[in-house]
């Protein structure tokens, strides 16, 4: 196989490398070449300085006029492209001369690491390329997947295992004096998210890219992200984070790929009738691209990121130099700061701004870029109605639902496409997945604010508002008023707002309207006619009066504000709307859409998640994994999770509890060094490890959990050392995840934990019989090294509800499903993907308590009118933890939020009170459980047998074939 041709110049340039328009054979020869160039470099030892650039050009020169079929690679039967430990020695190499971010005198572990990631960003981008031009020249239909949160985690140990390189990335750095795993280290998670919401994007992209279907990512590029937590003795405290201080090796500056973006301004009409927004403020979204590889698969996706900003001629330089510094950079921070952290605190005016337009920022720099591509593909022949047959977009949650008013805006105002036209596409083109039933994620946007900010896309939300109103009155008529105004209230995208004149016209009607029909209306005069009694009389009169109905009034509250509901604009401006668990799509169906389901039930669906295996048990728990594949007899379970149910026939094999104990114990003595570097707390690997990590809300009842570890303690301390032992099981509680900087009450449980960590530690009456951790900055990472050691997850938020008005909590949860993958067994309520998870591994794997959907309602009520009497044990936690025995902090206003009857922060809102007694009681059958290992090993066993159905590899095919209609597309060899 000759070298192409080409321009050593462009070689030597990074760009180069990253030019879509390279050819796959151009770019393997590029690759092939570089790591034949490095191989001069491994005479010189360890030394990495440049020292004659103009002579190694030459040598680079020299090699492009030599053969590169003698280069030390293997291609594999799927074409991949996979260099010896040699040639990625020379690879690392050429990248620690060539493409240095450090001095040059020292090969130290984060030079190591910049280097090897540049290394196999090489590899990456090769695929990449190849991805791209395959899907360009066969322009299927493509999925566009858009979330305000992508949580990656670190990605070089996953590309390289997904390359399959990772025995030859080890074996290189081992002969460069570095371990693998030290190197990885040296990698800090990308801040792109901060929950379930951003993992779950993540695990989507994987598996997108593992089974070669053709799709993109798209979201924000936060430079300092949500933030990176501290513990200190205060509680939590929040600094910014410093992922990109040092440069991200991921990512490729598209300088080129940029588009405008619009806030402010005014509305003009042409002389034709066009619409066209002008004025105000503009920036611009600069493209930043980080490739998502698969698993054993060349197919390499694209995540595209948006940076903010605007152009040099918007710096004022004669204020500057006036001396009025702030003022002259004031438009290059306003545009950059949309990009500065994830979740910008929206209490002020000036923080909902900001994160509105973050949310349009993301939409329209989206969707003009899938729409030049579009427009691209589709060259001469370009038909608009081809347009939903070509581009699939989804959005993840309700953050980025002005898609909808974008996309219509895009097709009326630039392309010339009438509004009949342009609300069909949308229609056909745009997705919702519904997350959750919070009140924070059915975002609602104060209609004054997205007038002042967007005022094009207000009037285009008016005109879908209008549409789904004549679609209610097409349904529902006008004889009802009450039925009508009942539904227009319940489901107008427009919250407290007034109906179009043109609908008021026609429902306008007299101060008093006699409802009975001309029959009745006869037998009732004749009753007035012929009264036999004074008696009779009266009852006439009450019986006519009561058939006259008091005019219906559709005027708006005055002292209420007019709102834009988020959710209800997705669901009519889309084709499906999907939960993401059987119980929350029933609620979803049954309650909290229930009226759009009566009018399109076509429209919605169920798509459990899944994460993906791969990063969730092969990559982060290789002791488990080999023992999976040799119980299996394949390697293919990574691929087919279904595979897993084999390890149901041998759950009760010995030799197979022996190997699953061993592992699980190298699990634990590796999070027990984990804790200690972090926290500074040595733990025992013979305790259980009871792990609740998650974000830290009232509603996940991280609360729940401590006070049950409260009551243990002091229970623990009413006896002598003899009776602890025989009592309690040794535990290690381990706590993890982030308070938003603005939620006080979550910010006191994380203070709660802690104080309650410090005293049982120091206690020498507990030893190691009960410790309580909170590790800080709860990542990926962290969750990579503590769910493969983990004995038991506690998955206890709030159980789902079935009544709108006290609304379910948790739509599915993924962190649940990774625990069991990797063994651990769990206790939990029947709330989100809980219930499948113990449909799947056995009910008798799975400690279950606490109230039930269709009790909840009837509780609720119960504590409304005072009747709910808390349990005694309820009431001596409380009391031991106001006794000061945790320090001097006053824990009045937590406590104070599990009693009384009503009020806002108070009335246990989340039903901890009620489900202690049964929460403390399950946990006592977890310590009967774990003193029979054997017992333990088979529910662990079954545990991961059971999680089969949980891999994101099997949501995402049901989400091709069901709403996206996109097939996988495999790259020829």
């Amino acid at each position: 196989m000759a070298a192409s041709s080409f321009s050593v110049s462009n070689y030597i340039s990074k760009s180069s490398v990253t030019d879509f328009n390279f050819s796959s054979e151009h770019s393997k020869n590029l690759l092939l070449l570089k790591f034949k160039l490095s191989t001069r470099l491994q005479a010189r030892g360890r030394s990495f300085s440049v020292t004659n650039v103009a002579s190694r050009k030459q040598q680079l020169q020299k090699l492009t006029d030599q053969s590169v079929e003698e280069e030390t690679t293997v291609t594999l039967d799927n074409g991949i492209l996979v260099p010896d430990s040699e040639s990625v020695i020379s690879s690392i190499k050429y990248h620690a001369e060539f493409t240095p971010l450090f001095s040059p005198e020292k090969f130290e572990l984060p030079k190591a690491f910049y280097a090897t990631a540049e290394s196999v960003r090489d590899t990456l981008i090769t695929n990449w390329n190849t991805t791209y031009k395959f899907h360009e020249k066969m322009n299927v239909k493509q999925a566009y997947y858009l979330s305000m949160e992508f949580l990656q985690g670190r990605a070089l140990l996953n590309a390289i295992g997904n390359l399959e390189l990772s025995g030859a990335y080890a074996e290189a750095l081992r002969k460069l004096g570095h371990d693998l795993e030290d190197v990885a280290r040296q990698e800090q998670d990308a801040a792109l998210g901060n929950g379930g919401l951003g993992r779950l994007a993540s695990c989507f992209l994987d598996s997108l890219a593992t089974l070669n279907y053709p799709a993109w990512g798209y979201g924000l590029r936060y430079k300092y992200g949500l933030f990176k937590q501290l513990i200190t003795k205060d509680g939590q405290e929040e600094v910014a984070e410093s992922w990109l201080e040092m440069g991200n090796p991921w990512e490729i500056p598209r300088n080129d790929v940029s588009y405008p973006v619009k806030f402010y301004g005014e509305v003009t009409t042409g002389p034709d009738g066009q619409k066209k927004w002008v004025g105000g403020e503009d920036i611009l979204a600069v493209a930043y691209d980080v490739p998502i590889p698969g698993y054993k698969t060349k197919t390499t996706i694209n995540l595209r990121l948006w940076s903010t900003k605007v152009g040099p001629e918007y710096f004022n330089l004669k204020a500057f130099n006036s001396g009025y510094h702030a003022k002259a950079y004031e438009a290059l921070q306003t545009a950059e700061k949309i990009c500065y952290i994830l979740y910008p605190g929206d209490e002020s005016h000036e923080g909902k701004i900001l994160r509105l337009k973050q949310q349009y920022t993301l939409c329209s720099a989206s969707l003009q870029d899938i729409i030049a591509r579009f427009e691209r593909r589709s060259g001469d022949a370009l038909n608009w109605d081809d347009f939903p047959e070509k581009v699939a977009v989804q959005m993840n949650d309700t953050h980025p639902t002005l898609c909808i008013p974008e996309l219509l805006r895009i097709l009326m105002d630039i392309k010339g496409l009438s509004w009949k036209e342009a609300w069909g596409i949308t229609q056909r083109t745009v997705a919702y997945t519904n997350h959750t039933v919070l009140p924070e994620a059915l975002e609602k946007w104060s209609l004054n604010l997205l007038q002042e900010l967007l005022p094009r896309h207000i009037e285009i939300i008016e005109m879908i508002d209008n549409e789904l109103i004549d679609t209610i009155i097409g349904e529902y008529g006008i004889e009802d008023l009450e039925l009508l105004k009942e539904k227009l209230t319940q489901m107008r995208v427009l919250d407290n707002v007034e109906l179009p004149a043109t609908v008021l016209k026609l429902l306008v009607q007299p101060d008093e309207i006699p409802t009975v029909d001309p029959v009745e209306e006869e037998e009732i005069s004749e009753a007035v006619t012929e009264p036999t009694s004074e008696d009779d009389e009266l009852e006439v009169k009450v019986t006519t009066d009561a058939r006259v109905s008091k005019k219906v009034s559709f005027d708006p509250d005055p002292n209420s504000p007019k709102m834009v509901r988020m959710a209800n604009l997705c669901v009519v401006g889309g084709h499906a709307v999907n939960g993401v668990a059987e119980i929350h799509s029933e609620i979803v169906i049954n309650e909290v859409f229930n009226d759009f389901y009566k009018l399109w039930p076509e429209k919605f669906q169920n798509k459990t998640n899944g994460v993906t295996p791969r990063r969730w048990i092969s990559f982060c728990n290789p002791e488990l994994s080999k023992i999976i594949t040799k119980w299996t007899g394949t390697e293919d379970w990574v691929l087919n999770t279904e595979k897993l149910v084999e390890l149901r026939k041998f759950a009760d094999n010995e030799e197979l509890q022996s190997e699953w104990r061993k592992a699980r114990r190298i699990n634990k003595e590796k999070t027990v060094s984990f804790l200690k570097e972090k926290t500074g707390y040595l733990v025992s690997p013979d305790a259980m490890f009871d792990v609740q990590v998650k974000r830290i809300h009232e509603y996940k009842r991280q609360l729940l959990n401590i006070l049950g570890i409260v009551y243990r303690y002091k229970k623990m301390k009413e006896m002598n050392a003899v009776e602890r032992k025989d009592k309690f099981v040794p535990r290690v509680c381990i706590f993890g995840g982030k308070a938003f900087a603005t939620y006080i009450q979550a910010k006191r449980i994380v203070k709660f934990i802690t104080d309650v960590g410090a005293t049982v530690n120091n206690d020498p009456d507990i030893g190691d019989l009960l410790k309580v951790v909170f590790v800080p900055d709860y990542n990926v990472t962290v969750a990579e090294v503590l769910i493969p050691g983990s004995d038991l997850s506690e998955h206890i938020r709030h159980a789902v509800l079935l009544i709108l008005s006290t609304a379910g909590m948790e739509a599915s949860g993924t962190s649940n499903m990774k625990f069991a993958m990797n063994g651990c067994i769990q206790i939990g309520t029947l709330d989100g993907a809980n219930v499948e998870i113990r449909q799947e591994v056995g009910k008798e794997n799975f400690f279950l308590f606490g109230a039930e959907a269709h009790e909840i309602s009837g509780l609720r009520k119960e504590r409304s009118e005072g009747k709910f009497v808390p349990d005694p044990r309820f009431e001596e936690v409380k009391k031991y933890v106001r006794s000061g025995v945790f320090g001097p902090y006053n824990y009045d206003e937590l406590m104070g939020s599990l009693e009384g009857n009503e009020g806002y922060g108070r009335a246990d809102y989340f039903l901890v009170g009620k489900d202690f007694p049964a929460y403390i009681e399950c946990q006592e059958k977890v310590d009967e459980a774990y003193r029979d290992q054997k017992e333990w090993t088979k529910m662990s066993i079954m545990n991961t047998a059971g999680s089969y159905k949980f891999s994101s590899d099997r949501t995402i095919h049901q989400y091709a074939r069901d709403i996206w209609t996109i097939e996988p597309l495999i790259l020829p060899n």
